[in-house]
């Protein structure tokens, strides 16, 4: 059974100037790429899934390779990231799951050095199912002024026996961020957190 059959890869790339307050000296460059692939596990029960988990490597480092190149930035530019799911009707939440492990491998891969968590969502839905993708900055998870989501939908996926997996990206914090905590530049770098 051949594991990776991708239908498309949607990408999308915002830049945000303003948010009520004063304009952002630096936009905000904040993108997603989305990947719809077949199922093969979809509308049965299988046991050993974990081979998907590896056949997605490829899959994810191609995707994170796209996001840096659309989002016009160098990976050292990237500060946030995050990933997710969607997996279609007739399959289960697990192998929306099988995501993790690619999906954050894959960023850290093309970013470099990043010691964060990469947050994570998923779900089953049906076309055009939106999901949000939780954001924090690549090297300390407490880093407030980085803690956003974003807003991923297909609108022709997933069909039944496919499976949308998502990565996301920003190139700084919030627009106008001031909720105090952690900051970047007081990032210690040791253990992902802080």
């Amino acid at each position: 059974m051949e594991l990776i059959q991708i239908r498309k890869i949607v990408t999308q790339v915002e830049e945000e100037r303003h948010e009520f307050g004063p304009p952002a000296a630096t936009p905000l460059i904040r993108g997603t790429v989305a990947c719809v692939m077949k199922n093969p596990y979809a509308g049965r029960y299988v046991e050993d899934i974990l081979p998907m988990m590896e056949a997605l490597k490829p899959v994810g480092l191609e995707m994170a390779q796209r996001l840096v190149a659309a989002m016009g930035k160098a990976p050292k530019e990237i500060e946030g990231y995050g990933k997710g799911s969607i997996v279609g009707p007739d399959g289960e939440l697990e192998h929306g799951a099988l995501w993790h492990v690619p999906g954050g491998w894959s960023m850290r891969e093309v970013l470099g050095d990043s010691k964060a968590i990469v947050p994570s969502a998923k779900k089953v839905g049906t076309l055009g199912t939106a999901i949000d993708i939780p954001v924090h900055h690549v090297n300390a998870a407490y880093v407030r002024s980085h803690f956003t989501a974003i807003e991923v939908r297909v609108a022709d996926a997933p069909r039944a026996g496919e499976i949308v997996y998502i990565l996301a990206m920003t190139s700084g914090p919030r627009v106008n961020a001031r909720v105090g905590g952690l900051k970047a530049s007081e990032i210690k770098g040791e253990d992902g957190q802080r």
